[in-house]
Parts: structure tokens; sequence; C-alpha cells
């Protein structure tokens, strides 16, 4: 199984929705994407009814499989096995997380959708997740669920918990400055790229503001 590709630099969570465009132009764009140093690649669990769903799965595993990021699917943890993805990342805590836990392919990426619950944070420590994402930083169409997430909090999670964590909901090039002074690992983006007009040059745009934030933070200790 593949781990995070975490690195010095603060990166990109990118997520993908299988339901937002033909299938072919999906693949056509991950094999453009996927050249790039990615952190990790979720697959939200969002098909049209029409769709297959493991057949596209093991479609995005198959493009991404020489590439050094894990691709995790979206609460749908019956799917990791045997479809070549790496592990799952759920929106919520499930009732049943030990029974999963110990049905997953050993050695599976577990992650979590937090809040400002600090109880949350540390709880989602203690029981084995591998990485925390915030959501939502910004308002967003894509998480429109999500509470907004203070700065504050943030910081905390940075001074006491050990996991690394991504922000998520409503980051675009504009809004990017913003988070300068928060601690993060990187970010989780959807539709800043995917819907981007040209989503090669979006996600190096994004990385260029990244490796600004990553200066600026190692020049401020």
């Amino acid at each position: 199984m593949k781990k995070l590709n975490l690195q010095q630099r603060k990166g990109i969570y990118l997520i993908i929705d299988p339901s937002s465009g033909p299938e072919k132009e999906i693949f056509r764009l991950m094999e453009e994407l996927c050249r790039y140093p990615l952190m990790a690649l979720q697959i939200w669990d969002h098909f049209r009814p029409d769709q297959d769903q493991i057949g596209f799965i093991r479609k995005i595993c198959q493009i991404t499989r020489h590439h050094p990021f894990p691709v995790l699917i979206n609460n749908q943890w019956e799917w990791v096995a045997g479809t070549g993805l790496h592990g799952v990342h759920f929106d919520d805590l499930p009732e049943d997380l030990e029974s999963i836990q110990q049905k997953l392919p050993e050695n599976s990426l577990l992650g979590i959708t937090c809040n400002n619950d600090l109880d949350f944070v540390r709880k989602a420590e203690r029981k084995g997740f591998d990485y925390l994402s915030f959501c939502s930083v910004f308002p967003s169409p894509t998480a429109n669920s999500c509470e907004l997430v203070s700065f504050e909090t943030i910081r905390e999670t940075h001074k006491n918990c050990k996991l690394p964590f991504f922000l998520a909901g409503g980051i675009d090039l504009q809004n990017l400055s913003k988070l300068e002074d928060i601690p993060f690992s990187g970010i989780a983006v959807v539709s800043g790229i995917m819907q981007a007009e040209n989503p090669g040059k979006a996600i190096e745009n994004y990385l260029k503001k990244l490796e600004k934030i990553s200066r600026n933070e190692i020049n401020n200790y």
C-alpha cells in the first residue's frame, strides 16, 4: 500500500468527481495531471446511476500505478480490496470503525474530515487515522455541508496533533494567500483544478503559490 506522498513543501491533495463529465475525458485528464507531485488522489463517491463504479476506480488506479501518490475512495471502504485503491477517506467517523479496519487490506490508509471539534481530532488520532482534512476553510459549493473551520482550531491541531492534515473547502488561487500564517501539510482541491479551463496550468499555479508559502514559513522559523 502506498502512503501519503508527503513532501518538504506543502502540496496538493486532489479530489475528482466521477460524475463531472465523460469518463474518457476524466481518464485523459488524470494521465496529464499524474505527472505533477500530488500528495494523494481521492475519488469522490459521487457516481452517476449508470456508471460502473468499480470499473472507473480500477481504471484510475491503473493510470496512477507508477506514480508515488496513493488513491483513496470517499466513504465506500468495501471497494478498497481488489481495485488497486490504497485506502478510504471518511466524511464521518463510522460507528463500526474497528470492524472496518479488520476487513480492510493491511496498511490501508485512513483519512477523516474534521471541523472545529478538537476532541474529535484527538479521537481520530487515537483511532489510528493516518491524516486529517479540515473542512471547510472557506465557503464552497462542493463543501456546503461543512461548517467553517476557525484558523485557531488549525493552529491548536498543529501544536497538539502529530498527524499530517490538509485544508479543504473553497480554496482558490485568489484566497490561498490568506493561509500564509496557518500551518498545514497541503490543500485539498476539487473544482479549482478539475473545472479550470486549463487544469494543468491551474495545478502549476497552485504549486507555485504553495511553494511561496512554504518558503516564507521556513524563513519565519
